[in-house]
């Protein structure tokens, strides 16, 4: 499908939507270096098929959508240490940025209020989109996500290379490699892939947007927002939290940190899920979902 781009917070945003624009709106944010195609069609049709207005979009830097290439950014392993050692950084921009992002997608697009649904980076935005902009968010998705807390567990020293590193080149084949590569250490493990599948997937985003740069910002972003503990206890909108019990790169654990701090949060831990959507449980989260939000009313529109 041919995606549209509209002005969001002084950026060209590439944005899709599916279902009726008077119903209540569903605002789907993609992780890190991930972009919106990986929600994938029959899920956000999943939600239309509920009575939702579904939107999913490119984050800033990545997709189709504006490019910061002339922001300088640190090293990630510099940034890794610094964020470990609680030391502030300077990076092109932070996370309640892309929260910003969001927001200004949804005054773009008339939209007053919507439930915000977010995975991995994606769910720490949502996270903050609702925080920081309560009277804009009905209901709130926070999915294999975290709270930031520092001591939580992280991910293993091989898993953290692995995302450190690029791939030997800039050619279809050279990311073929080092995606299969990530994937095999963080994908889901009781959900198995075809892998001809798979590399098709990995294909379609590589020659609908390569470009590494902005995932090095988008990390850099993540590693400088730091701890969303106090943000998160503040939170008094209906959450849901769902994480896979198997995550080695977001563990299990902050999903379950992220639901304590939410006052009154539901939490849903998947068996054989790691850190992915798999698609045999795509309409289950679109169940999920469509229940949670179905059950806080409906959507509000910015006065004229």
């Amino acid at each position: 499908m041919s995606h549209k781009f509209i002005e969001a917070n002084g950026l060209q945003i590439a944005y899709d939507e599916f279902g009726q624009a008077d119903h209540p709106a569903i605002i789907l944010i993609m992780g890190l270096g991930t972009q919106m195609i990986a929600w994938p069609e029959e899920f956000c049709m999943g939600l239309v098929d509920q009575g939702f207005r579904v939107i999913r979009f490119d984050n800033r830097d990545i997709g189709l959508s504006e490019k910061l290439e002339n922001s300088k950014t640190p090293g990630l392993l510099k940034l890794l240490l610094l964020s470990r050692l609680n030391l502030k950084s300077k990076v092109p921009y932070r996370l309640l940025d892309m929260a910003h992002d969001t927001v200004g997608l949804m005054d773009a697009l008339d939209i007053g209020a919507a439930h915000v649904v977010g995975a991995s980076m994606g769910g720490m935005i949502a996270q903050l989109v609702t925080g920081h902009f309560p009277e804009r968010v009905l209901s709130l998705t926070s999915i294999m996500s975290t709270s930031g807390r520092r001591g939580l567990p992280s991910p293993s020293a091989k898993v953290t290379r692995q995302l450190v590193r690029r791939p030997k080149g800039t050619g279809e084949e050279d990311y073929i490699k080092h995606a299969l590569k990530t994937w095999s250490m963080i994908g889901s493990p009781g959900f198995s892939v075809d892998q001809d599948v798979l590399r098709e997937r990995m294909l379609e985003a590589y020659r609908r947007s390569y470009h590494p740069m902005g995932y090095k910002r988008q990390a850099a972003a993540i590693m400088a927002s730091g701890d969303r503990t106090k943000i998160l206890k503040s939170i008094r909108k209906p959450t849901l939290v769902i994480h896979g019990k198997e995550d080695v790169l977001v563990p299990v654990s902050g999903g379950i940190d992220t639901a304590r701090l939410v006052q009154g949060s539901k939490l849903e831990l998947i068996d054989g899920m790691g850190h992915d959507l798999p698609r045999p449980l795509m309409s289950h989260f679109a169940e999920l979902i469509g229940s949670h939000a179905r059950q806080q009313g409906a959507s509000q529109r910015l006065p004229s």
